[in-house]
């Protein structure tokens, strides 16, 4: 996974953000272990499902989370899945495929 630091990147708004693996974080800024595991999560989603279907899906589910009060951000499968394991730091090495199903 590639870190790319970049000034694009707000701070106030983001730790980080993982485009097709790679991984653009605020200039001067050190990323956690924490956050560096939940974007290799990402990464790993995004493999399995060939980049382009990942966030087609991504988008789709994210608009259906819309609807409801509760964040359509925090309720998207994917990120219910990094947001669960991104403390356990040996998690991408038991991940079963599509595990992010489980979280639909």
């Amino acid at each position: 996974m590639k870190i790319i630091r970049t000034c694009w990147v707000s701070r106030r708004r983001l730790a980080a953000i993982n485009l097709f693996g790679v991984v653009f974080a605020p200039k001067g800024e050190t990323l956690s272990p924490r956050t560096l595991n939940h974007e290799a999560i990402h990464t790993a989603q995004m493999k399995e499902m060939l980049f382009v279907f990942f966030y087609l899906w991504y988008f789709l589910e994210w608009l259906f989370r819309l609807r409801r009060k509760t964040s359509a951000y925090r309720r998207i499968s994917f990120e219910r899945e990094a947001y669960h394991h991104e403390h356990d730091k040996d998690y991408l090495k038991n991940r079963k495929p599509y595990y992010w199903i489980r979280y639909l």
